[in-house]
């Protein structure tokens, strides 16, 4: 056994599978749900952005809520309680269907409860590892965390496409269930290492603890503008796509679920780059390579307008995964490095409420392709990427050479040892 495998113990093996299983149930039903909604309920480039806008809003409002939830409660208990929340309304969905009394309304709403269990997983997982893996593990570990990631990105929208088109929505919800609820499984037999009981304070001094954190320091505070605008830019151009894909390039269900599925193997080419290149070159360098990349895959998504083909645009999401899961890995394991253990949750939060912008970048993308077309909104994606580019550049993230030693609290717990 290598000495990094060494160092990630069963419990960070089991909080791996969960994550595959829950990111790829979310992945089925973010794929299935805009393509039920345009073949099933006559939707348009309007219509699909506000679904894309129900399902993200709960980033805006609940993220950091759930940092402070992270940071007083068991966390791997919090994450199996709102994955529950996810089989819930997938499970509903999928009855719904079965009824014939599926509406576009109803579909955003239920999306929007399974999103709040995203939210609460997005926001606890990261603080999670560095209690189950040692500190030098810690690009290591968040590799594997996003690989599981990527892994769903793959085979998730694919999958999704697949069952819409070829047996309908239902079966593709059904499987999002099941595959939530081997999550919930998962995490329920995690043991989790204790933590210092940290003195309860009112909940608004210990958020504007973490608020404060964040935003007195650089290189955090550049972090999470940078992906407030790369949020906006990204599901502008995915709040339009399908439609476009459809309507414009004239794409069928199964080539629109292929040309998404290139951006989670992109994912995975980056997740499993990502360790070596934080371990072998310039750390700053790392970083940079993301926001770059989501700008090069924007313009190659607006090239589809004059040339549309499903290789343009499988090619635009690929190297719109590579490029930001090594800025995910690599930023992730910054924030982990540089943060208090008691802060984790709340500054993890902070990090994932930049997510908030995805409505923003959804209602933005329907909005511009409701009046002027789905192209349009691409043009306007395009130029937010370019300021996201901006934004990092004249950051001091790029300087940075190396990734900074841990912080007193983090990573300290000693894992437990590796199954045999």
């Amino acid at each position: 056994m290598s000495r990094l495998s060494s160092k990630l113990p069963a419990a960070f093996r089991r909080l791996t599978w969960s994550n595959l299983a829950a990111q790829s149930a979310e992945q089925i039903g973010l794929a299935a749900a805009p393509i039920v909604a345009v073949l099933a309920l006559g939707a348009g480039a309007g219509e699909t952005g506000f679904l894309q806008t129900a399902s993200t809003l709960p980033f805006l409002v609940f993220a950091i809520p759930a940092g402070l939830l992270a940071d007083r409660l068991r966390r791997a208990r919090l994450m199996a309680a709102a994955e529950s929340l996810r089989v819930i309304s997938l499970i509903a969905i999928v009855v719904l269907i079965q009824a014939g009394h599926l509406s576009l309304f109803v579909l955003a709403m239920l999306g929007m409860i399974g999103a709040c269990g995203t939210v609460v997983y997005s926001v606890t997982a990261p603080a999670l590892v560095p209690s189950l893996v040692e500190a030098d593990a810690l690009p290591t570990a968040n590799g594997r965390i996003e690989l599981a990631r990527t892994a769903a990105y793959a085979g998730g929208p694919a999958l999704g496409g697949a069952l819409v088109g070829t047996i309908g929505g239902a079966p593709a919800f059904a499987v999002a269930a099941t595959l939530s609820a081997t999550a919930v499984i998962l995490l329920a037999g995690l043991r989790e290492p204790p933590r210092p009981q940290a003195e309860r304070r009112h909940p608004i001094s210990e958020l504007k603890e973490g608020a404060l954190f964040v935003s007195r320091n650089a290189m955090l505070r550049a972090i999470f503008v940078t992906q407030f605008i790369f949020a906006i830019a990204s599901f502008a151009l995915q709040a339009v796509y399908v439609p476009y894909a459809i309507k414009s390039l004239g794409f069928s269900a199964m080539t629109v679920g292929v040309t998404l599925a290139a951006f989670g193997v992109g994912m995975t080419v980056g997740a499993l780059t990502a360790p070596h290149l934080i371990r072998k070159f310039h750390f700053g360098g790392v970083i940079l390579f993301g926001p770059i990349s989501g700008f090069v895959a924007a313009m190659i998504m607006v090239a589809t307008i004059w040339l549309p083909s499903p290789v343009l645009a499988a090619l635009s999401f690929f190297i719109m995964g590579v490029g930001p899961i090594i800025w995910v890995v690599s930023t992730t394991t910054l924030r982990q490095m540089i943060t208090p253990s008691a802060l984790l949750g709340r500054v993890s939060a902070i990090n994932i409420a930049s997510y908030g912008a995805r409505p923003i970048g959804a209602a933005l993308g329907g909005l511009v392709g409701g009046l002027d077309g789905a192209e349009a909104s691409l043009i306007v994606s395009a130029i937010a990427f370019a300021l996201q580019v901006a934004t990092i550049v004249f950051s001091p993230l790029p300087a940075l050479a190396r990734p900074p030693q841990p912080v007193n609290g983090v990573a300290q717990t000693k894992p437990e040892e590796p199954d045999a």
